[in-house]
């Protein structure tokens, strides 16, 4: 698990392995998506609105690129060594163009 670092300001919890990193940033995107709904059905102003997306995307794309990460060292790296290194590149490929 990861480390809670005190301070008199508030309880900073950092994750430290891939899958709490990966939820943690996925818990962010939940509660901005909340936020985000509440703001529409308040009325919110638009920019504000759009703000709160860009924070979405951000928190989603964070977990997307360490999850990628993750992959590139253990699984990919185990194709590679495996002599499956061409499959394993044409699924991060095709990956990487969807985006």
């Amino acid at each position: 698990m990861g480390d809670i670092f005190f301070s008199t300001l508030k309880i900073m919890y950092i994750p430290k392995t891939p899958k709490e990193r990966i939820t943690h940033r996925l818990k962010i995107s939940r509660g901005h998506i909340g936020k985000t709904i509440r703001m529409i059905e308040e009325g919110a102003y638009c920019i504000d609105v759009i703000h709160q997306l860009q924070a979405v995307q951000k928190a989603l794309k964070q977990a997307g690129n360490i999850l990628m990460e993750n992959h590139l060292k253990t699984c990919a790296a185990t194709a590679i060594r495996k002599g499956r290194g061409a499959k394993a590149i044409a699924e991060i490929m095709a990956i990487l163009n969807k985006s």
